[in-house]
């Protein structure tokens, strides 16, 4: 088995990268980095506490501040899944079943035996599922042991799949541009709106460690960098965030995508930390004006309904829990949250806070 398929080394969380400058490819004409979640300054990741109103607003929420705060709310309404209007839009390709991971966060065994449990792969790890189609919607790596491992193991699969006539596809998450970040421009302070920050406390803040770090190599960065932030499939609207930011970058799909790769080519922290800094709101689809926010990018974007990640279900509940993972007990998340008037589907299952990593096909049955 390739490497990536296996249990990586035990994770050590560190207090300071002071070792981790910035590279000499960086200075390149290639694609490169992410970055996701900055801080003002590195703080202990100690007490979770209740969001205000002013942080539970996705356009208030600023990264600079420790990401998912325990939130208390009343329960949402889990709707049912109706696959009737799952499949509507879904065009007749010809091609294998469609298949989406939520976050996975460094939490390779779990995703192992979940993508097992679904067909896609065989006892030894390998691509067993012909020409099914697999989509991962971003965070590969932070909070969990081995986000290399996790990164090797979908590159390998994209390779298997596709020459057994399927494909194994990646967005990017929020995580994949911190991790790119802090390790393109480490200690550099950026304007984060609220403050000096950098991409290096704010990785660390939020989940960084330091194994990834260690094990980080360009092949892999490249990758990172060249990755979608959003994709249409079979009248999907595929993205990582719960968040309209996608917007901010363009009226296509095609000009999302190109923008995106274009501004972490240029290189420029400031530049980096905004587009980490927008992809890092959440809760969008929520509560009120939810499914017309929903709308806004199926009217401009196409498909029938959202499918993401980002903000786990029992954080969309109003579940108290601990995202790192401390509750003996764990959220109970028994599949995909479908919400915002059937219009949106999340799939983080928060594998951080014990709960679930979730693997499901689409169109979800009932």
């Amino acid at each position: 088995m390739t490497q990536g398929a296996g249990q990586g080394p035990t994770a050590e969380r560190t207090a300071t990268l002071r070792d981790f400058r910035v590279p000499a490819y960086v200075n390149g004409t290639g694609p490169d980095p992410h970055g996701t979640h900055p801080a003002d300054a590195l703080r202990p990741a100690e007490e979770s506490r209740p969001a205000s109103a002013e942080e539970d607003c996705p356009e208030a929420y600023t990264p600079t501040e420790r990401d998912l705060p325990v939130i208390s709310r009343g329960a949402t309404t889990q709707l049912p899944v109706d696959p009737d209007a799952a499949a509507a839009g879904q065009a007749v390709t010809g091609q294998g079943p469609l298949y989406v991971v939520g976050d996975v966060h460094g939490y390779l065994d779990e995703l192992l035996a979940a993508l097992r449990e679904q067909g896609l792969i065989d006892a030894a790890g390998q691509w067993c599922a012909g020409p099914a189609r697999l989509w991962f919607l971003g965070d590969f790596t932070d909070r969990g042991p081995d986000g290399i491992g996790v990164i090797d193991l979908v590159m390998r699969l994209s390779a298997e799949a596709a020459a057994a006539g399927g494909y194994c596809k990646a967005l990017m998450g929020n995580h994949e541009l911190l991790l790119l970040g802090a390790r393109r421009f480490g200690d550099t302070p950026v304007n984060s709106g609220a403050g000096t920050a950098t991409f290096q406390a704010a990785w660390l803040l939020n989940g960084g460690q330091k194994a990834d770090m260690e094990r980080l190599q360009d092949h892999h960065l490249q990758w990172m960098a060249r990755l979608d932030a959003v994709e249409e499939v079979d009248g999907y609207l595929l993205l990582h965030s719960d968040t309209t930011a996608y917007l901010d970058y363009g009226d296509s799909i095609e000009a999302v995508n190109d923008t995106v790769r274009e501004t972490l080519t240029r290189n420029d922290a400031d530049e980096c930390w905004d587009l980490f800094r927008k992809f890092t709101k959440r809760f969008s689809f929520r509560d009120e004006g939810g499914a017309d926010a929903v709308r806004s990018l199926l009217d401009t974007y196409g498909g029938a309904r959202v499918v993401h990640g980002h903000s786990p279900i029992p954080y969309l509940l109003g579940e108290v829990g601990s995202e790192d993972g401390d509750d003996s007990a764990g959220p109970v998340v028994e599949g995909p949250h479908v919400y915002a008037d059937g219009l949106a589907i999340a799939m983080d299952g928060g594998v951080t806070m014990s709960g679930k990593l979730l693997v499901r096909q689409l169109p979800l049955e009932a």
